[in-house]
């Protein structure tokens, strides 16, 4: 790669070892500033803060999901008043960006901040706590984890790998990728080689493509020597900061893979079961907050971003044909169906989350097409 490229995509992000080593040092010193106007009121006797730390599956300067860790790890700090000092790692210093689940587990890292999709090698069903293709959008996937069974289910999952997590953000619906050629039929996808992780990746395969599971480090490169034709990652938001436009020639819309894509926030369950309810509260809480700052995050960004890449990048999406989404659909279905083929918990996860769709999959929908069609909302890319 020339350093031009470099210059032109992610791989250019802030993401030197200086610049991480000073992030902990921030991070650090805040909790040591708040401990310290602590230790200063002569009532009040204050410990050492305990440092726990945290290993992200994101790339430092990687808008929405690493400044999500980011902002996780300072609100914790300031809102346990010094009694935590989070230190936050990103991916290879302490463990690869797919292996934060494991290491928490293990009990070789406390936290984790990632999407629980990447370890459904260990189980299918930790696709259902990110997302699945046709899946619930993120207001409902939300939902349902908190008031339709999910946590209890999801909690049940991780116990078998000494793991609890929470959510703590969401994308919203995805964009469909970025392609080196045209999709007009689904005989398009044979032979096709392309970067997309969960149930998604078995919906291609099934289509007749090779789908990896690349870090978000990894991308760039892969495109770069050839070794995958298309990618997806999230949407407008960080497609213009990884450069996508400027490699690849089709943009593709609607996505099926991933309509509400949740992160999540993962602790050693030894841990987590160590911690007093006032504790445990603050955890769940400071989730929750950054669940909104997240999601509005990429809601905002996504908006911006998609008219910067329309006007200043010459950028012209193509809307999937119907009959094209009608076939991913129908194998989407049946992708996720068969999880609960998988064992007893596959079963109860599958039939717990099409419950839940099927529930919400009335007032819902109806009211939102409803209301954006007589809001005014158009179609941006409708004149292209």
């Amino acid at each position: 790669m020339t350093d031009a490229a470099k210059d032109n995509t992610m791989l250019n992000a802030p993401s030197t070892a200086k610049a991480m080593s000073r992030r902990r040092a921030l991070l650090g010193c805040g909790a040591a500033l708040t401990g310290a106007a602590a230790l200063a009121a002569p009532a009040i006797a204050q410990g050492a803060p305990r440092t726990l730390r945290l290993a992200s599956s994101w790339p430092a300067g990687l808008g929405g999901l690493a400044d999500s860790a980011v902002r996780l790890a300072e609100q914790i700090n300031i809102a346990s008043d010094g009694r935590y000092n989070i230190e936050l790692y990103w991916p290879g210093e302490l463990v690869p960006a797919f292996g934060v689940h494991d290491a928490v587990g293990a009990g070789e890292v406390d936290l984790y901040h990632s999407a629980e999709y990447y370890f459904q090698n260990k189980h299918r069903g930790f696709n259902f706590f990110t997302t699945v293709p046709l899946g619930l959008t993120t207001p409902e996937q939300t939902a349902w984890t908190k008031f339709g069974g999910g946590q209890a289910l999801w909690d049940e999952l991780n116990a078998r790998y000494n793991v609890k997590a929470i959510a703590c953000g969401g994308t919203g619906i995805q964009m469909g990728g970025w392609f080196n050629k045209e999709i007009l039929t689904a005989d398009d996808f044979e032979g096709l080689i392309m970067r997309l992780p969960g149930l998604g990746a078995q919906v291609l395969a099934a289509m007749g493509a090779t789908a990896v599971s690349l870090p978000a480090d990894g991308i760039v490169s892969a495109l770069f020597e050839g070794s995958i034709d298309a990618t997806e990652w999230v949407g407008p938001y960080n497609d213009l900061q990884f450069g996508f436009q400027k490699l690849l020639t089709t943009y593709i819309y609607p996505g099926f893979h991933e309509p509400g894509t949740m992160a999540s926030f993962g602790m050693n369950l030894d841990l987590w079961n160590s911690l007093d309810a006032q504790d445990r509260a603050l955890f769940e809480t400071i989730c929750d907050a950054e669940l909104t700052s997240h999601t509005a995050d990429f809601y905002g960004n996504n908006g911006i971003a998609l008219v910067q890449l329309l006007a200043e990048s010459g950028v012209q999406p193509t809307r999937l044909p119907d009959d094209v989404w009608n076939e991913l659909s129908r194998v989407s279905f049946d992708v996720t169906a068969s999880v609960a083929n998988d064992d007893d918990l596959g079963r109860r996860i599958v039939e717990s989350y099409e419950s839940y769709r099927a529930l919400v999959n009335g007032a819902g929908p109806i009211s939102q097409t409803e209301y954006f069609a007589r809001r005014g909302a158009v179609d941006l890319f409708a004149g292209l």
